[in-house]
């Protein structure tokens, strides 16, 4: 293993170096630092070129220059990284990187993390129920998709998310009407009893209940004047956690297990009697000043624990089974406690005089200017997100789809599954415990890939949505001539992207005991 790691590294190590001086030489050959300068009609124009020459130092070979630049590159290693500068405003490119990564992944996690969990779900039941309407539709979906280009989805998503909703709340009664009502309630009922499957009598079973539960839920949000005012409240908590609580337990070991619904349930009730006393604590923070991410990220942690606490003190035939349908239980039920504070200065942060009741944003990274406190802030930030991150979980939520459904395709025609059926294992055994877990083993290769290309900067949707991260940084000082900011970007996906293809092997060794490597 010692042998793997070093050949690994000494091989991504020559990998970079290559694909740095080929992408200096490539990239000096494309630019022109002085095209300015050739076209200017100023008197001392001799003067001015033979000035950016000697200070850009075009008159030296371009190796000699690279490895000057490699120079400063490797000093990153112990600490005295430099990377050179933007010399057309004298900013450091360590200065310009800090900014453009924070602001990259900012952008990218939310849109990377849906777009895999909704991709895979919809893609295992895709296969689940093959060559069903629900089947012939997600692939129609997916397709579609796919090959929609980004400048024109996001165009899109500014029209209908982002400027008619703000007109939606802008009116006297920010209600929805009964026709929307209606046909949300039989697409969303439709939708469930397609995936679920099962005899004509399920199927009607399934869709009264999906509609009627969302009949229900929309006329309430229309009768609370939600949309203009949203809240969650101790009684969705309440509800939603022990919905969470079931469905986390089928997915994880089945209703059967007692012990472990037991657990999960355990979680839901905490959470829904920790509301108020968590109002409280967030008050409490505020007032200490230690109100922030570090703060809700260790609640957070604190809740996990807790919940692990609570699977292996009710026990059962497995321990840890219990245990972790407790913590995919606290998960939701946290993130709920968190987001019903948040909504909370809703109504704060869309009078602000900065929003003027428009609050999702259809460009940039925050609005200038906008007073408030940790919640106000994380609102603007959330409300800013929303649109790049859908346009971004549009676009890649297809290809998650497809791939895992045709993994599960594969995987539920292997022999070993068979042989669990015949041996008696109930449908949820045999998905969850072993098609599941194999049929993750092609993401394994693409997911680490992909959330490093996305790292590398979404060039199209943050210029659409004006967002300056990485893939702008590159396409701005590309444009503007300036080699250094533009190598900077190269050295960090060169790195990140043998990272992504190392930790790709890792995790498929770990999804798949059958490998072994032979070092």
């Amino acid at each position: 293993m010692v042998v793997f790691f070093v050949k690994r590294l000494l091989m991504s190590l020559l990998v970079v170096l290559v694909s740095t001086l080929l992408m200096y030489v490539l990239v000096d050959i494309a630019i022109d630092p002085l095209f300015d300068l050739r076209t200017s009609t100023s008197p001392n124009r001799e003067e001015l070129i033979a000035r950016r020459v000697a200070e850009l130092r075009l008159d030296e070979p371009v190796l000699v220059r690279y490895l000057d630049w490699l120079r400063g590159a490797s000093g990153c290693l112990y600490g005295q990284c430099d990377l050179g500068s933007n010399w057309q405003s004298d900013q450091p490119v360590t200065a310009l990187l800090g900014g453009a990564i924070l602001t990259t992944i900012q952008l990218v996690t939310a849109a990377t993390v849906l777009a895999i969990v909704l991709g895979a779900f919809v893609g295992i039941v895709s296969a689940l129920r093959q060559y069903s309407g629900f089947d012939y539709s997600i692939t129609f979906l997916s397709f579609l998709l796919y090959s929609l280009p980004v400048f024109w989805v996001a165009v899109l998503a500014k029209v209908f998310l982002a400027i008619n909703f703000n007109n939606f709340l802008g009116r006297d009664s920010s209600t929805l009407g009964w026709l929307t009502v209606v046909v949300v309630s039989v697409f969303v009922g439709l939708t469930i009893m397609a995936a679920l499957g099962g005899s004509r009598t399920r199927r009607l079973q399934v869709f009264g209940a999906a509609a009627g539960i969302t009949l229900v839920l929309l006329v309430y949000l229309n009768l609370t004047n939600w949309y203009a005012n949203p809240s969650i409240g101790i009684v969705i908590i309440a509800l939603s956690s022990v919905g969470w609580a079931y469905v986390m337990t089928i997915l994880s070991t089945g209703l059967r297990n007692r012990k472990a619904l037991y657990s999960a349930l355990t979680v839901a009730a905490l959470g829904a009697v920790l509301w108020l006393p968590m109002l409280y604590v967030w008050q409490y923070a505020r007032s200490a000043g230690i109100l922030g991410w570090p703060l809700v990220l260790g609640l957070f942690v604190v809740a996990l624990a807790v919940a692990a606490g609570v699977g292996y003190a009710w026990g059962g035939p497995d321990r840890g089974s219990s245990a972790r349908t407790a913590v995919l239980t606290a998960i939701p039920v946290s993130m709920m406690l968190f987001v019903d504070r948040l909504l909370q200065s809703w109504q704060s942060y869309n009078d602000n005089i900065a929003i003027r009741g428009r609050p999702i944003a259809t460009i940039g990274r925050v609005t200038p200017n906008l007073q408030g406190d940790f919640w106000i802030q994380t609102l603007d930030v959330a409300t800013h997100l929303v649109l790049p991150t859908a346009t971004l979980v549009l676009i890649s939520f297809a290809t998650y789809t497809r791939y895992t459904r045709a993994s599960m395709l594969e995987v539920m025609n292997q022999d070993y599954i068979r042989t669990a059926r015949s041996k008696g294992l109930t449908e949820r055994t045999v998905v969850m415990r072993h098609a599941f877990r194999n049929a993750l083993l092609p993401l394994a290769s693409i997911v680490p890939v992909d959330i490093i290309t996305l790292i590398g900067g979404a060039v199209i949707t943050e210029t659409v949505f004006g967002w300056f991260g990485m893939g702008r940084l590159f396409a701005a000082s590309l444009a503007d001539n300036v080699i250094d900011p533009v190598m900077a970007y190269i050295l960090i996906v060169g790195i990140l992207a043998v990272l992504a293809n190392f930790v790709a092997d890792l995790v498929y060794a770990v999804l798949d005991p059958r490998i072994r490597v032979a070092a």
